[in-house]
């Protein structure tokens, strides 16, 4: 009966990895040399820990990996399903077993962050006295959904969702085990499909497993005996459309292009547009969150400032969220970026540096030079003017190296806040310019006075 179940499973059931070296991905926190591999290797997981990360990545596998290898007794249940009684039950066995057999007890409970602030309560003194040993696996961030008292006393390991060479390698041991997978059928799967069913999978193992399933057992055998998956069986089996993008081809670089230019054009619905494409194809939103980065330098600039600090967070909540709720900031800062002012000059500093690179880089002023080394013996920042010291903050005086006074890099633009910088830039290079023509004006009368024609010397 036992055996009968396991081979009606579903798929994603049978091709669950057994031991460690089965296990796919998450090289960071399981593979070779790591912490938590030796924990498991040796027996010797004493201490509560917690799994997070997205469906499909391994964190129920790790905990069945563990119950195959531990010596201590294994139980496992559902927050979804068990309460408070379950636990009670499960806690007076292992009281038992602890004192009478001298064996641990590991208790794994899937969906934990399921379970309610006085349902966690109630587990956190056992945990605490060691009488159970736990392993909480969550989808969701335990630092907000589990109780900061079981937190601090358990380790956090997060689970990343798998990428493509690790889902490719669970598609080929599905396709290849003749006893789990189906290895003893003749099935034909072209590259563009594997690919589609890889990249639409989400990272999820499951997810393209359970696809894989449907198309296989959904498709009727050709008279060679041969189940050939078109990309249409592909599309309906995993319930989404395939796009024509290629990550390495025209279709990535034309659509991140228009894009790019929707949000530089001030074209929010343009700009949505295309995200959409991009994000259901299957894009990295990290590809996408950098390139909004880049534009709020680029082409907001100074009009808008906070253009990149909304940029930035958006790729901060990104990291700390995921998917799916990770859209909503990448949304917020598409929208923010396309309905900004708009400026390019930032683009200024290009300009300097092709100045530098075809005249050279000239002498630091003497008055500009750090006085707190050289200030006595060679006269370094003799002559600077703190700007501090004077009304508005501001003393006209030169910052560029002897003779290069009159450069120009930077041209504010009249849009958004940068108009206002235009408006105090124009100020400051007028009165610098004034106090540089007083300046000339000065030296010509003193060398003028140093002359012996003049009556004024010896005065």
């Amino acid at each position: 009966m036992q055996e009968r179940m396991k081979q009606e499973a579903p798929l994603a059931a049978r091709m669950r990895p057994r031991t460690l070296d089965e296990f796919v991905g998450q090289d960071h926190i399981i593979g070779p040399g790591k912490l938590l591999r030796r924990a498991i290797e040796t027996d010797r997981l004493f201490s509560s820990i917690i799994f997070y990360g997205p469906p499909g990545t391994g964190k129920t596998t790790l905990a069945q990996i563990i119950a195959n290898l531990t010596k201590a007794h294994f139980e496992t249940i559902s927050a979804v399903l068990a309460g408070v009684s379950d636990l009670r039950k499960i806690i007076t066995e292992a009281i038992e077993r602890r004192k009478y057999h001298h064996q641990r007890t590991i208790l794994f409970i899937d969906e934990v962050h399921r379970w309610n602030k006085s349902q966690q309560d109630a587990l956190l003194p056992h945990v605490e006295s060691g009488v159970i040993t736990l392993i909480g696996a969550t989808t969701e961030n335990p630092y907000f959904e589990v109780i900061r008292a079981l937190v601090s006393r358990s380790r956090i390991f997060e689970l990343k969702p798998l990428d493509e060479n690790c889902l490719n390698l669970i598609l080929e041991r599905a396709l290849a085990d003749p006893e789990r997978g189906y290895g003893q059928k003749s099935i034909c799967l072209d590259e563009d499909v594997r690919q589609f069913l890889i990249e639409r999978s989400g990272g999820d193992a499951r997810n393209l497993l359970n696809a894989l399933e449907l198309a296989v057992e959904s498709t009727q055998p050709d008279e060679k005996g041969e189940i050939r998956i078109t990309l249409p069986v592909a599309e309906e089996a995993i319930q989404r459309r395939a796009l024509q993008y290629d990550k390495q081809g025209d279709a990535h670089y034309d659509t991140i292009s228009a894009f790019i230019k929707s949000v530089r054009g001030s074209d929010p619905d343009a700009a949505l547009y295309w995200l959409a494409k991009m994000i259901a194809a299957g894009e990295d939103p990290r590809f996408i969150l950098r390139r909004l980065i880049i534009l709020a330098s680029e082409d907001i600039g100074l009009a808008d400032p906070q253009g990149l600090l909304v940029a930035t967070a958006a790729a901060y909540a990104f990291d700390y969220i995921g998917l799916p709720e990770g859209l909503y900031p990448i949304a917020e800062a598409t929208l923010y970026l396309a309905t900004a002012p708009k400026s390019n000059s930032v683009g200024a500093y290009f300009r300097a540096q092709q100045h530098i690179e075809e005249q050279g880089v000239g002498p630091v002023p003497l008055h500009l030079m750090d006085s707190s080394r050289d200030a006595r013996g060679f006269g370094h920042g003799k002559g600077y003017q703190y700007p501090h010291l004077f009304p508005g903050h501001f003393v006209p005086q030169d910052y560029l190296p002897a003779g290069l006074e009159d450069l120009r890099f930077y041209e504010p633009s009249d849009q958004g806040y940068e108009a206002q910088i235009m408006e105090r830039l124009a100020r400051w290079r007028t009165a610098r310019e004034s106090w540089r023509k007083q300046a000339s004006q000065s030296q010509k009368e003193e060398n003028h006075g140093d002359h012996p024609a003049d009556p004024s010397r010896g005065k």
